[in-house]
């Protein structure tokens, strides 16, 4: 697992707190992950997550992903998780214009420590954001400890992919997205067995060059004005971002970066 040091929680609270946050939104609509909605229903549909069901999600962001579960999929409940107070308070807002606030929870906390009953939740669920806990091992413990028996734990996360990266772009990926270390597919899926877990799925959704091609493409022939609004007009920022971007790109495309996915039952 490549890691930085001094990058944690403070780091992340003030991207989704400030100008960067919403430009993430900007590309990536309100479901701030790779592949929106399409990915959701697939990791859903791999998980056996349907009506009925309750579930926690950890690192939820504005609470987008647990309304499409809710929308699309009729789960009955969700709990959402997360330490920033802006998309908390975002996603309490969006739930209740949306008519879902009766049936979608957020508490403010460290997912690696929630406070949530044990064996509370059908099902445990992320997407793309586990990437910024620095704890991963008390991450995975804790879902796994918040599942009931027989329950699912499915996720997607930003992953070193095949081709590995070097230090220097390791440091370089790292910093710009503010992550303190990012693990590998075969990483969580030994952290998910070392939590009573039975891994069922642990694959490179195939998604991230596409994404980022899709991204760039819309910075550069949509939205271009919106974007230098939210970072006040400021010219050089704006080309300091393109450049880690297409870095990013470049990354995925070499398979060094990747979007993995993971279903694992809690034995």
């Amino acid at each position: 697992m490549k890691a930085v040091a001094d990058i944690g929680l403070t780091d992340v609270k003030a991207v989704y707190s400030g100008p960067e946050g919403d430009l993430w939104e900007l590309i990536m609509g309100q479901q701030i992950h790779i592949g929106g909605l399409r990915s959701s229903l697939e990791l859903a549909e791999r998980a056996g997550i349907g009506a009925g069901m309750r579930g926690i999600d950890l690192c939820c962001c504005n609470g987008a992903g647990m309304r499409a579960l809710i929308r699309v999929l009729n789960v009955a409940a969700m709990t959402g998780v997360d330490a920033t107070p802006t998309v908390v308070d975002r996603g309490r807002e969006r739930s209740a214009a949306e008519g879902l606030a009766d049936r979608i929870d957020f508490v403010l906390a460290d997912v690696c420590a929630t406070g949530l009953p044990s064996a509370s939740a059908d099902f445990v669920w992320g997407e793309d954001a586990w990437c910024y806990v620095t704890a991963k091992p008390a991450l995975i413990a804790e879902a796994a400890r918040l599942v009931k028996p027989g329950g699912v734990i499915a996720f997607t996360d930003w992953v070193e992919g095949p081709s590995g990266l070097s230090q220097a772009e390791a440091e370089r990926f790292l910093r710009f997205m503010k992550f303190a270390n990012v693990q590998d597919i075969q990483g969580y899926a030994r952290l998910l067995e070392g939590s009573s877990c039975e891994v069922a799925v642990a694959e490179d959704s195939g998604r991230f060059p596409r994404a980022m091609d899709l991204y760039m493409e819309m910075i550069d022939f949509q939205f271009t004005y919106d974007a230098l609004r939210i970072i006040g007009f400021d010219q050089d920022r704006m080309q300091a971002l393109a450049g880690e971007m297409t870095f990013l790109r470049d990354l995925a495309h070499a398979g060094k970066v990747a979007q993995g996915r993971f279903v694992a039952r809690r034995k």
